[in-house]
This record gives C-alpha cells, sequence and structure tokens, in this order.
C-alpha cells in the first residue's frame, strides 16, 4: 500500500504539487494524469525517493520513505522515461548487474533474469550490446531491469513510448497483468491508455490533485463520454 498525506513541493516560486492527499493499494493499476506542468513527475520522484518532500509524509507497506527509506524503496521499481542505461553493456550484463546491485543470490538472479527476458521478449537480444537496440528494445530492457528483483510496486514513466503497435499492446497486457498482485502506478499521455489498462485515474492540474475517479467515472461526467474532452474541460477550468 502507498499512503501519500498533504504532500507538497516546490522549486523556488513554483509549487510542483500541494497538498496532495491518495492511497493506493495492492491490485490497482493507477493512471497518474495531467497536462504538461501538472505535477505527475514529481509525484513519481517523491514516491521513489528521487526527490524529497518539503512537507507531508508517504507511507509505502507501513514503512515511511523519510525515515525508513531503505527498507520502504526495496517494495519499488521505477522507470523513468528515457531511462538512463550502460551502452557499452551487453542486455545481459546490464540485468545482471542490476540485479546484483539489489543483492539477489546467484540462484535467484539467474532465475529472475530468465523471467524478465521472457517478459520483455528480450531473449533474442540478450548479448547485444545497449547501444545497439532499437529504443522499443532499451525502453524494455530498463523495465526488465525494474523488474529484476520483483517489486511490488512498479512505477512507469510513458511506458508505451517509442514502442510499435504490437509491443505497445504487449506492455499493456503486461501492466494489467502484472497490477493484479502488485501496484503499478503509470503517468501517460495517451488516454486510450488509460482507458485500456487504468482501474483509477488519479488527475492533477497545477499541482494539485483535483479527481480521484475511474476511467468510467470519467468519462461519464460529460454528455458525450469522451474522456479526451472531460480531461480538457477539468483541466482548464483548475
Amino acid at each position: 500500500m502507498i499512503v501519500a498525506k498533504n504532500l507538497s513541493k516546490s522549486f523556488q516560486d513554483i509549487k510542483a504539487v500541494d497538498d496532495v492527499n491518495f492511497c493506493i493499494k495492492k491490485g490497482e493499476v493507477v493512471a497518474l494524469l495531467g497536462p504538461n506542468g501538472a505535477g505527475k513527475t514529481t509525484v513519481m520522484r517523491l514516491l521513489t525517493g528521487y526527490l524529497q518532500q518539503d512537507s507531508g509524509e508517504i507511507s509505502i507497506y507501513g514503512f515511511n520513505i523519510t525515515e525508513n527509506r531503505e527498507e520502504a524503496l526495496r517494495k519499488v521499481g521505477y522507470v523513468p522515461e528515457n531511462a538512463p542505461l550502460y551502452p557499452e553493456m551487453s542486455v545481459f550484463e546490464y540485468l545482471h548487474f542490476t540485479g546484483a546491485l539489489r543483492g539477489l543470490s546467484h540462484d535467484d538472479l539467474n532465475i529472475s533474469l530468465a523471467e524478465v527476458a521472457s517478459q520483455m521478449q528480450l531473449s533474442e537480444v540478450l548479448n547485444q550490446r545497449i547501444d545497439t537496440l532499437s529504443k522499443g528494445f532499451r525502453h524494455r530492457t530498463a523495465v526488465a531491469g525494474a523488474l529484476i528483483y520483483k517489486p511490488r510496486i512498479l512505477i512507469l514513466d510513458e511506458p508505451t513510448e517509442g514502442l510499435d503497435p504490437n509491443q505497445k499492446q504487449d506492455m499493456r497486457t503486461f501492466i494489467k497483468r502484472y497490477g493484479e498482485k502488485n501496484i503499478v502506478i503509470v503517468s501517460t499521455h495517451i488516454l486510450e491508455e488509460v482507458e485500456s489498462i487504468a482501474s483509477r485515474i488519479l488527475l492533477m492540474s497545477r499541482g494539485k490533485l483535483i479527481s480521484d475517479t475511474t476511467p468510467a467515472s470519467l468519462k461519464n461526467l460529460y454528455p458525450n463520454k469522451n474522456m479526451a474532452e472531460a480531461f480538457r474541460l477539468m483541466t482548464s477550468e483548475k
């Protein structure tokens, strides 16, 4: 479970996150939605410990992220947009390195590496250098790196960016399946993706959480039941 209470973060005079509260439970796929500058990326960076909040608190499965940082973040996997990798490594070397950093034993690491390579369809490029991969394969390698220690919380920023239509569908199917037994938080601008994978939407605008709803409920707020129109009207009104 993730609990965020009165979460705020400013950058000089800009209030990126303004008194945000939410609770996310196991089995939810949550879409973090909002226009550019809404505060989505800042929320993700707070949840993953990349940034420290100015006020408020975050609890991850009972561990306060400020007071018990290591225990809390042990449960979190994060893949930012255009995630940095080690281009001189092969895919196998990168995944092995990532698993070792997380303290996996030799046997557990080999088993997990095989599993994530299969999940992300990387078997054919395991021995290929990362700098020779297509954008789609690089992105899937980054996701595999976050999965190798089987986090209970997976946070993905634009998870289908750079993927072809078939790869996008595979990624969406994976997200829904992984979210059945874990927590997945996805930030995306693709409303079709939100409808396809999300059980819940946290809609942000100008640093504030303006709606905690479902895809169906968001569509039904307006007569034509169009999510894009609902999104536009709600975020422009705030």
